[in-house]
């Protein structure tokens, strides 16, 4: 038979009951395996009821302390009775300097208290007892976010400023970092609001005409890793010139804000209005047909009536087969003898032309010439530039090199500079 003796408005504070004629503090905490909430339960006496129903600061400070012995039972274990009853004296009947003292030779939960609306300076300086004279019995859970989030901060030795603030509350950042950035300006205090959008501003002109083009690599979604560290990096370098006072967070956010406005833009451009792939519609008036293959022998086929660009198709078939053990993609335009191979894993190309078809029953003869390619980008001008006009029409793309033992020579040159 349990009764509940005692309750505070907030469902969440520990309550005290009775069962089979006992005293007990009952509080939720933690989950078991099935990620339910779990009960915990342990004695008390008439003279700790009378502490938790008349005094706040003493219910909240108690239940700060049992939660990590609650933490330790984890899923399934058995709360440590007797240590939770060994917290009931020191907490609830001792003197606040007493009490103090009990604070600093046990685990509790800071957060709890600061929720409740405990002063975070005192609880800082292990003055517990003044720290919980507001007390509130409503919780705040956004108060606890923000002493997280700038204790972080602290540990990285960031102190923000009220315009650093005010940047990464407009951006959404200030509580998580991890958050995608977006424009929050009712976030900010409307004085300080004229000045974030002037670093803003200073962030957006410096990324004008700037993109964040797509790398089929990283999925149907994905976009160029490069261009990307080659916006951030144009975005904190502008920011930190025009406001060389704002903290690493407040420069960083901007970057981001605009990093991932510029890969929203992207993502819902159609493939065919991306950059490379833009203009005739056909590819080139040489291609009426064009064979796609990748490393595990899957095989795609464009026809110049197809009512995508050849190289939309191409970044599609990518994007769909792309993956660790497949990283070697051609087009092979087979009327004309010739094609392209693409090696991901290498950042370099192929280009394979027929120098001597085969006759009498004899074997074509091909000419394969190896370049270097930078990064995804290069790849999509490169692809661009052979649907259009044929290999003819890469030889003022990259220094291309007929010996393979010469392009691994190149590509370990590259690797060392870079």
């Amino acid at each position: 038979m349990r009764d509940i003796v005692f309750t505070r408005r907030s469902g969440w504070i520990p309550q005290v009951i009775r069962e089979d004629g006992e005293l007990k503090l009952m509080l939720g905490a933690g989950a078991d395996a099935n990620h339910e909430p779990r009960t915990f339960t342990f004695p008390i006496g008439e003279a700790h009821l009378a502490v938790i129903r008349e005094d706040l600061a003493r219910h909240l400070l108690l239940w700060s302390a049992v939660l990590p012995l609650c933490d330790a039972a984890g899923t399934r274990g058995r709360l440590d009775e007797n240590a939770a009853v060994a917290l009931l004296d020191p907490i609830l009947l001792s003197a606040p300097a007493d009490v103090d003292a009990a604070f600093g030779r046990i685990q509790w939960d800071r957060g709890r208290l600061i929720a409740h609306g405990a002063d975070i300076d005192l609880l800082e300086r292990g003055q517990v007892c003044a720290a919980m004279r507001a007390a509130t019995e409503a919780s705040d859970g956004k108060r606890v976010q923000e002493h997280r989030a700038n204790r972080r901060r602290a540990e990285r030795g960031q102190v923000l400023g009220p315009l650093d603030t005010a940047i990464l509350k407009y951006t959404g950042q200030y509580l998580h970092g991890a958050t995608i950035p977006r424009r929050t300006p009712d976030a900010v205090d409307p004085a300080l609001l004229p000045e974030v959008m002037r670093v803003i501003a200073t962030a957006e002109l410096a990324c004008a005409g700037m993109r964040i083009g797509r790398d089929p690599r990283r999925g149907k979604r994905g976009t160029d890793k490069r261009d990307w560290e080659r916006m951030a990096a144009t975005a904190e370098a502008a920011v930190r010139r025009a406001h060389p006072g704002l903290v690493d967070d407040a420069v960083g956010t901007v970057s981001f804000l605009m990093c991932s406005e510029a890969v929203d833009r992207t993502r819902s451009m159609p493939m065919e209005d991306d950059e490379e792939a833009a203009g005739d519609r056909g590819g080139s008036a040489r291609k009426t047909s064009l064979s796609f293959t990748d490393d595990k022998d899957a095989e795609k086929k464009w026809l110049r009536s197809h009512p995508r660009t050849a190289t939309a198709e191409f970044w599609e078939f990518v994007g769909d087969r792309y993956a660790g053990n497949n990283e070697v993609f051609t087009i092979e335009d087979e009327a004309m003898g010739e094609g392209i191979q693409l090696h991901f894993y290498a950042d370099s190309m192929a280009r394979i032309t027929t120098a001597r078809k085969g006759e009498g029953g004899a074997d074509p003869e091909y000419r394969v010439e190896y370049s270097l390619v930078d990064g995804i980008r290069g790849y999509r001008k490169l692809v661009s530039a052979f649907v259009r006009g044929g290999c003819a029409a890469l030889d003022e793309h990259g220094s291309w090199m007929s010996d393979a033992a010469e392009l691994e020579r190149a590509r370990r040159r590259r690797d060392s500079a870079g």
